[in-house]
């Protein structure tokens, strides 16, 4: 199917029928993309050995986490004081530990409180023996008095992982000022709860990275790794185990509905053809059989290897549009840490990022992020897409490609992993979406403007993962939680160039 090129659209409906696009690419989260619609199909034509049907959202690892909670306080009654007489404190303490369980349920990790509170140095000592000895993930401690921050302190000098959570009222700027800044500690002052969803997403997010494996597909070695601080494990195959799967993988109903699929929910279909979306298809199926088989949970490919040697007919654009946006990191041109990147937004902020090559517009002076494959599900899996069109693959002018609509004036961050112990962190604002033709370069190219920065050419890195949300103090609070250097790019140049 091809259409002329013109003007596209925001609304919620596809071009081409009266089904919303929300039908595709993850209606439901955590689903696969066609598993829904295809539970009878399950590669019904295909031969035994590539019919096992693989559902994408198996191969998201899911970890148990274990985070143990504790309040400390005076013994009540007591008289003056923050949080004062006046302060319900049976009720509130009743009514946030409801709301940790609450929230541990949603994050998808275990909490336990300990009961009764902690109101004395007996119970607070044996409470630092027991995290000793049972190691959970992480620690919460709940401030419920101004003056037994010395408990908060104690406990976190235990070196586990600790969330100190103090409602305002619990604190004055001095009880955070330094407790705040250390390794392995996460204090939030605030009557907000969103703040402690982050900070449990973040324990999941970490013992995520540890359990999982990518997959890199490039060269002729086989041999795998691991991830220092991180404990990833890389495990990487020669180049031919996916284009010779691909090339054995047939066009199976499973194939040709997602297919169609593509075509139907698109805003519009510029260059790709039928067949163009089926080998996408094809693609798509071989990359998360691929991934299965290799027991890992995410992939990278030296996919422009493998279309410049016109091994595959179609670049994997597509399936890595798809895989992004049901939680599974399928990265491009076999960087190992950009792909690390891309796992990292996924686990930490529940939404895909988006790889891209940086382009610095001197006349506006924004950076033009772009790449010829983004996820859809921009403000998180369990949201409505952002709109997308099928283009071809820009620089090959093959297969199928998407040029994904990004909502200016959104705020967005940054992030690129220079090695497991360092990062890069920026923050900026969308601007504008670039259509190509009439420029050149990656079909999905997004103007943002820089945070804090003088000047555009100043951004720092390659490869960089941009994601819906200003998420800095997110970003940090992992990284010292973790031990994890951060650097940003110069409020003003000029700079020596990263590559």
């Amino acid at each position: 199917m091809r259409t002329d090129h013109g003007h596209h659209t925001r609304s919620g409906q596809c071009s081409c029928c009266s089904m919303s696009r929300r039908c595709f690419l993850g209606a439901a989260a955590g689903a696969g993309v066609v598993a829904p619609m295809l539970a009878s199909a399950q590669g019904a034509k295909t031969p035994p050995e590539l019919g096992e049907y693989v559902e994408l959202a198996a191969l998201r690892p899911k970890p148990a986490v274990r985070i143990l909670g504790a309040v400390v306080r005076a013994t009540p009654p007591y008289w003056l004081g923050w949080p004062g007489t006046a302060y319900d404190l049976e009720g509130h303490r009743e009514e946030y530990e409801r709301s940790y369980g609450e929230i541990a349920n949603h994050v998808g990790v275990g909490f336990e409180m300990t009961n009764p509170p902690l109101e004395s140095d007996d119970a607070v000592a044996a409470f630092v023996n027991r995290i000793q000895t049972e190691q959970p993930d992480a620690v919460l401690v709940h401030i419920q008095h101004l003056s037994y921050w010395k408990w908060a302190d104690a406990i976190a000098q235990a070196g586990l992982p600790t969330i100190v959570f103090a409602p305002i009222g619990m604190s004055f700027t001095g009880h955070t000022l330094e407790i705040s800044r250390r390794p392995k500690v996460h204090v939030i002052s605030s009557l907000c709860l969103e703040p402690v969803e982050q900070a449990f997403r973040m324990i999941r997010a970490m013992k995520q990275m540890q359990e999982s494996r990518i997959l890199v597909v490039r060269g002729e070695e086989r041999k795998e790794t691991v991830l220092e601080r991180l404990g990833t494990k890389v495990r990487y195959v020669p180049r031919p185990a996916m284009h010779e799967m691909f090339e054995a993988m047939p066009a199976t109903d499973e194939a040709r509905d997602i297919a169609r699929e593509m075509q139907r929910v698109a805003e519009k279909t510029v260059e790709p053809s039928s067949e163009d979306c089926v080998n996408a298809a094809r693609s798509f199926l071989t990359a998360k059989r691929l991934v299965k088989d290799e027991a890992s949970n995410a992939i990278t490919t030296d996919c422009l290897g493998m279309v410049q040697s016109k091994v595959v007919p179609t670049p994997p654009c597509m399936a890595a549009t798809i895989f992004q946006d049901h939680g599974v990191t399928y990265g491009c041109e076999a960087d190992l840490f950009a792909a690390v990147s891309l796992m990292f937004v996924s686990y930490l902020f529940d939404k895909p990022g988006f790889m891209q090559d940086p382009v610095a517009e001197t006349y506006k002076n924004v950076l033009v992020a772009a790449h010829c494959t983004c996820g859809t599900k921009l403000n998180g899996f369990t949201e409505p897409p952002e709109p997308v069109i099928l283009r071809s693959h820009s620089e090959s002018d093959i297969g199928v490609a998407t040029q994904v609509l990004w909502k200016e004036g959104q705020p967005v961050t940054l992030v690129r992993f220079q090695d497991p112990n360092s990062l890069i962190l920026d923050t900026g604002k969308v601007v504008g979406n670039v259509q190509t033709p009439p420029a050149g370069g990656c079909r999905t190219s997004v103007e943002v403007a820089m945070d804090r920065m003088e000047d555009a050419r100043d951004v720092m890195g390659f490869h960089q993962v941009v994601f819906y949300g200003n998420h800095r103090r997110d970003v940090e609070a992992f990284c010292q939680m973790y031990g994890i250097k951060v650097s940003n790019s110069p409020e003003r140049g000029p700079r020596e160039a990263i590559s």
